[in-house]
C-alpha cells in the first residue's frame, strides 16, 4: 500500500478499483482509509478511489515538527500524491472529521476538482470543544484534562443526560471516542493537531458559487453530532448543490451513503 513520506511525517493510502476517474476520499475520526471498502466497490466502474488515512490514524503519522499540521503541509501532501499517481482532475469525498482535509483540498486545488461529496462534514461549522482546543494557556490545559481524565467530564455528561439537557446519542458518541486511553490520546492529538485547519465559511462559497464543482451533502436525519441545523447557513449561500437526507445518526452514515448509492 502506498506511503508518502515528506520529512518525517508520512501519509499513507490505499487505492481501490480502476475506474477513469479519481477520488480522494477521507475518514472520519477512529477510522481508517478502509473503511471507504464499500463505497469503493460501489463506485466501480467509474472511480478509483485513493482513500487516505488521517494523521493519528491508520499508518499516517505526523512528527512533532510538522504539529499542529498547516493547511500549506497538508497540501505538499496531497500535491505528491497528484504528481506520483499522476491524478490531474479528480472528485473529493469526505466524512466528519475528514472534512478538514476536504475543504483545505478545496482551498488549494479548486481549479482541478470535479466534485465534492462533503457527508456530515466537520470543519464548516466548528465544534465549540475545537475552539477550546485551540485557546492558548490554561484553557487549553482543562481541555487535555477533560480529555485525559475524563471521570469527571463523563459525570456530569451523564448527569446532563438524566436531566434531558445532553441527546444519549452524543453522550453514547463520547464514550465511543473516549472509551480507553488510546483512544483519549488520539482524540488530544487530532483535535490539537489539526488546529489550524479552520474555514471561512464566506471563502468557501465564493469559490464554490464561481466553480463548476458540483457539491452533494449527505446529512442523517438523527446526526446529533453535525445536524443540518449546523450547515444551513452555509447550504443556503451556495448557488447549486444536492443536498440528501437519510434515514440514519453520525456513526453509521458513511456506510448508509454507501447503500444510496448503490440503490440510484
Amino acid at each position: 500500500m502506498p506511503l508518502l513520506q515528506l520529512k518525517s511525517s508520512r501519509l499513507h493510502y490505499r487505492i481501490m478499483g480502476s475506474g477513469p476517474k479519481a477520488l480522494l476520499a477521507f475518514h472520519g475520526y477512529g477510522q481508517e482509509g478502509h473503511y471507504y471498502d464499500a463505497m469503493a466497490r460501489v463506485l466501480q466502474p467509474q472511480y478509483t478511489v485513493y482513500a487516505i488515512d488521517l494523521f493519528f490514524h491508520g499508518q499516517s503519522t505526523l512528527s512533532k515538527a510538522d504539529q499542529p499540521l498547516s493547511k500549506r503541509k497538508l497540501q505538499e501532501f496531497i500535491q505528491a500524491l497528484l504528481e506520483k499517481e499522476g491524478i490531474t482532475k479528480f472528485s473529493v469525498m469526505a466524512f466528519s472529521m475528514g472534512g478538514k482535509f476536504a475543504l483545505t483540498t478545496l482551498e488549494k486545488f479548486h481549479p482541478q476538482i470535479d466534485q465534492l461529496y462533503l457527508i456530515a462534514p466537520d470543519g464548516i461549522k466548528t465544534h465549540l470543544l475545537y475552539n477550546i482546543a485551540t485557546y492558548p494557556g490554561w484553557l487549553q490545559g482543562v481541555f487535555k484534562g477533560i480529555v485525559l481524565r475524563p471521570t469527571r467530564f463523563f459525570k456530569t455528561l451523564h448527569w446532563l443526560e438524566r436531566k434531558r439537557w445532553v441527546d444519549t446519542s452524543l453522550v453514547k458518541f463520547a464514550n465511543w471516542q473516549m472509551n480507553s486511553p488510546e483512544k483519549r490520546v488520539r482524540v488530544y492529538r487530532s483535535w490539537t493537531g489539526f488546529r489550524k485547519l479552520t474555514f471561512s465559511t464566506a471563502y468557501l462559497v465564493k469559490l464554490l458559487n464561481q466553480s463548476e464543482i458540483e457539491v452533494t451533502v449527505f446529512l442523517g436525519k438523527y446526526d446529533q453530532i453535525i445536524s443540518h441545523g449546523r450547515l444551513k447557513n452555509f447550504l443556503n449561500a451556495l448557488h447549486r448543490h444536492k443536498l440528501v437526507v437519510l434515514q440514519t445518526g453520525h456513526t453509521n452514515l458513511l456506510h448508509a451513503v454507501a447503500n444510496f448509492i448503490r440503490k440510484r
